[in-house]
């Protein structure tokens, strides 16, 4: 039942934001017995940008690699984990999906701003990057609320964990991540499924006096459909639920985990055109802007 998850990446560009998201590399290496790969991307792009040169280009990043590693080594400190250093030259969402592809990671866990509008369209934003190219699922880590302290490795447990289902072949290997990570964290998880009305308008059409038994007809074979994907076996070592919500799902979802504590959301990356994720964008992708808590987007396999 377990996925295995023993080659873990962590990016960090040494923001306060990217710490946040640092403890959460921890806290899994630690609970998962898995190797850690702390990993800073030196992107120079953004100063030849802006024009500055430099003499001894070659130097200029010796010294940066020699600071990025002075500053991996101050993060990690002296916590007793399997950990090793990586320091990388280039853009920075391609070079963590080839070091993830060349080290064959199962898991990378990254910072993310959460911007939206206009903003993320014209500066762009490497987790929606990462969505797209990585081999592996990606762990985004939103920002804390202001105001509210990082919270220590000992103390990050995932203990609801909330996984969309749409009962397609990728949200069923979120299932699979998500029950994983349950069994692992002796958690509660729910399988929810949003039925969208766009998507069931005519099964919804019958006549006034038949239109409530025909819902409720509906509701009984998606609850089937969403237990009959939990194996008899997990009842054992976690506390499996289902529920059915309606709406938007990215709306339905986020608002359910901030009114039931939800620590971890898992969702299956459906493929999206350029156009559509820059005009519609997915669930997932809305999701990971929107959640208070991290979001595990699972790719299909």
């Amino acid at each position: 039942m377990k996925v295995p998850l023993k080659t873990l990446i962590c990016t960090t560009d040494f923001s306060d934001l990217s710490n946040h998201a640092l403890q959460f590399g921890i806290a899994l290496a630690s609970e998962l017995s898995a190797r850690l790969y702390l990993c800073h991307v030196i992107d120079l792009t953004p100063l030849a940008f802006y024009g500055e040169g430099f003499s001894d280009p070659l130097a200029h990043e010796r010294k940066l690699t020699e600071y990025a590693h002075e500053r991996l080594q101050d993060l990690i400190g002296d916590r007793s984990i399997d950990w090793e250093p990586l320091i990388l030259t280039g853009h920075t969402a391609d070079e963590i999906a080839l070091i993830a592809q060349d080290r064959n990671a199962d898991l990378v866990i990254s910072a993310t701003h959460a911007r939206s509008g206009l903003k993320r369209f014209i500066v762009g934003s490497v987790t929606q990057s990462l969505m797209r190219t990585l081999p592996c699922p990606l762990l985004v880590v939103r920002s804390p609320e202001q105001g509210h302290p990082i919270p220590s490795p000992e103390h990050i447990r995932f203990k609801r964990i909330l996984v969309a289902c749409d009962f397609s072949s990728y949200s069923s290997l979120a299932v699979q991540y998500g029950l994983s990570l349950a069994q692992e964290f002796q958690s509660e998880v729910n399988l929810i499924h949003v039925i969208e009305p766009a998507v069931y308008k005519d099964l919804l059409r019958p006549a006034m006096e038949a239109r409530e038994e025909y819902q409720q007809d509906l509701r009984e074979e998606l609850n089937r459909k969403l237990t009959e994907m939990i194996p008899e076996e997990a009842y054992n070592w976690c506390t499996p639920k289902t529920t059915l919500l309606a709406g938007q799902p990215h709306e339905e979802l986020t608002k359910y985990a901030v009114v039931h504590g939800v620590d971890l959301i898992v969702l299956g990356v459906r493929g999206y055109s350029l156009v559509e994720t820059l005009f519609v964008g997915s669930t997932t992708e809305r999701v990971v802007r929107q959640a208070a808590c991290p979001v595990l987007s699972v790719p299909a396999g």
